[in-house]
């Protein structure tokens, strides 16, 4: 059994959607596990990670809106407020979605379908550098 593990850093402009599909696409891509099992792990509380669809940009636009409707920034709502109005909400968002995702790879490629992608979906509103750890094991 192969490991590799790397950390790649998003850097984020304030709340939505940021594919990180190329940049892990590349680096499986240059390891000599050819089938195997990649984690995908996400070191924040205030963003999260998400499989999604990556062809009509209008299905990030509309999942973003529904996050931003069901979990309000109202600090009349919330008692953690010590970083801004939009944290809370942030880590209540992180709940709803997960910090881990697990990808099959074969042939040195994740088996996402067709039309997905893996997002790093970042749920405040002030740029961040977000630190995301790829873990690859297999043969």
């Amino acid at each position: 059994m192969k490991h590799a593990q790397r950390n790649i850093v998003v850097e984020t402009n304030g709340q939505g959607l940021y594919d990180a599909t190329p940049e892990i696409d590349s680096w499986i891509s240059r390891q000599t596990v050819s089938q195997g099992l990649l984690t995908v792990f996400l070191r924040h509380t205030s963003a999260s990670l998400i499989i999604q669809e990556n062809a009509d940009p209008d299905v990030l636009r509309d999942l973003a809106d529904y996050f931003a409707a069901a979990v309000p920034e109202d600090p009349a709502r919330y008692r953690h407020q010590s970083e801004g109005p939009d944290d809370m909400p942030a880590h209540i968002k992180n709940a709803l979605t997960a910090t881990q995702l697990s990808i099959p790879v074969n042939g040195g490629r994740m088996l996402l379908g067709v039309w997905q992608a893996v997002y790093l979906f970042e749920h405040r509103h002030a740029p961040h550098r977000r630190e995301i750890v790829l873990h690859l094991i297999g043969e």
